[in-house]
């Protein structure tokens, strides 16, 4: 199961997406053609790429889009809504087409990562949503992809339920660290409903129930001998913590044929305590001992103290991870891209004093480039829909911006990014599990040049437009001086 908690949430919407489809309906145009996009601006925390995930939240959401007899007299409550329009979402049937980009895959600024076609009022109106639900994920993700790499092999572990903002935030948080890279989750519910494994052993409190130490050790390696990982920081780590459960690794696994899993480390000074850790461990025949170390980390942290010599083989990392607390927001927007008018797409464009904030208008695709011979991405291009990038000839490239930067490429093959999830209300997609998505997303980052995956100031992965779609934008905003 994959679904949001079982509540109708298609009035969790920002009013005026209500207030806009009721006049859409009195001006008697609710069922005109729309086509909107969803981007991103930034990348957080200046990053070399982001990744897409929450497609599978936001299929769920529009399947089962549908107003009750207590929207419907919720909405007639404010006053403002006319009784046609009430009428008309008693019927309310999600018709729309819908693309998006595979979770898992890298995404960067200003390219179409989700296109919805189809009524103005129902295409605007799932715009909370779509926002929401990938905005969350996507930033999750990453963040988690950033420490997952700056642990360089070592198992990630998501413990951040404890502190996400609110059920879903922890839930589908977990769902989007694993994405991101995390081996497994603290969270429950998240292995029950995608399958993800839980992990978990003690907290300090289980310790602090025994009237020692050791006794707590003890009782937990009778238990669990087969996965004994015990928390050697409640009261000294060196003094007491390992030397204890040596003890006990040696007095109740080693007898009855079970080695040790591990110990954890939540507190102090990683870097100098695993070390010591490691000696104490090796010396006394356990340099199969793994150590697990956890306390408000990130990927800076990590980095740093692996760098210093840290040993540690694992990772638990919670409310840096589950909050993205260094840049907790994903900057996703949603646009108005064009419109059919007599059989025609009729691109709509908004202009900005902000150059980042105008639109690429269009109904459109994205093409991944790749290297021939090396499988790396060369860059991605944003083309009108009935554009095709490949066949075999050449392809020039050039920067939207400084348009004299230009690079022809020949041996390349190029992907469009851009799937069909739903056709005229129809679901045609079926979501891999998050383990496919997890193992898709590792295999794409190895697609990226390493100087797009510094964490600081990584190397600008080029977005271009066609020259037609760039022609045309050109032209909309001549017209609109």
């Amino acid at each position: 199961m994959s679904r949001y908690v079982d509540a109708n949430l298609t009035m969790l919407t920002d009013f005026y997406e209500l207030t806009m489809a009721n006049g859409y309906f009195l001006e008697r145009f609710a069922d005109r053609v729309a086509y909107f996009d969803m981007f991103f601006r930034h990348i957080p925390e200046d990053g070399g790429f982001a990744i897409m995930a929450g497609v599978e939240q936001v299929i769920d959401y529009l399947q089962n889009l549908s107003f009750d007899e207590d929207d419907i007299a919720y909405l007639r409550g404010k006053g403002i809504f006319d009784d046609r329009f009430l009428d008309y979402l008693r019927s309310f049937r999600f018709c729309c087409d819908v693309w998006a980009v595979p979770e898992g895959t890298p995404i960067f600024p200003g390219e179409p990562i989700l296109t919805v076609r189809g009524p103005v009022a129902q295409a605007q109106f799932v715009e909370t949503m779509i926002l929401l639900t990938v905005n969350h994920q996507s930033l999750i993700a990453t963040k988690a992809n950033r420490i997952v790499r700056a642990a360089q092999g070592r198992p990630v572990m998501e413990f951040g339920s404890r502190r996400a903002q609110g059920g879903d935030g922890a839930i589908f948080g977990a769902r989007a660290a694993v994405i991101g890279g995390c081996a497994g989750t603290a969270c429950t519910i998240a292995d029950r409903q995608f399958g993800i494994p839980a992990m978990g052993t003690m907290a300090h409190s289980w310790v602090q129930m025994f009237d020692t130490e050791l006794d707590a050790f003890r009782a937990y390696a009778r238990i669990y001998p087969q996965n004994c990982v015990l928390l050697v920081d409640t009261y000294n780590v060196l003094k007491s913590g390992v030397p204890n459960a040596i003890r006990v690794f040696r007095e109740e696994l080693l007898p009855r044929g079970f080695r040790p899993a591990g110990i954890r480390i939540d507190s102090g000074d990683i870097t100098y305590l695993s070390r010591k850790a490691r000696k104490l461990l090796d010396d006394a025949g356990f340099a199969d001992c793994g150590i697990v170390a956890s306390n408000s980390l990130d990927e800076y942290i990590i980095r740093d103290i692996l760098v210093q010599g840290a040993n540690v083989d694992s990772f638990g990392v919670g409310e840096r991870l589950i909050t993205s607390r260094s840049e907790p927001v994903f900057g996703g927007v949603y646009k108005l891209a064009a419109v059919e008018q007599d059989g025609r797409i009729v691109p709509k464009i908004k202009i900005s004093e902000n150059v980042e904030k105008i639109t690429t208008p269009g109904f459109k695709q994205v093409w991944r480039l790749y290297e021939r011979e090396s499988g790396k991405a060369i860059a991605d291009v944003i083309t009108l829909a009935d554009e095709t990038i490949g066949g075999g000839q050449p392809y020039e490239l050039f920067d939207p911006e400084h348009t004299w930067k230009r690079k022809t490429i020949t041996d390349f093959t190029a992907r469009p990014l851009l799937t069909p999830v739903f056709r005229a209300g129809e679901c045609v997609y079926q979501s891999p599990s998050v383990k496919e998505i997890a193992a898709y997303c590792r295999a794409q980052i190895d697609t990226l040049w390493e100087e797009v995956l510094r964490f600081e100031n990584p190397h600008r992965y080029y977005v271009d437009l066609s020259r037609p779609l760039w022609t045309l934008k050109q032209h909309m905003m001549e017209q609109m001086q």
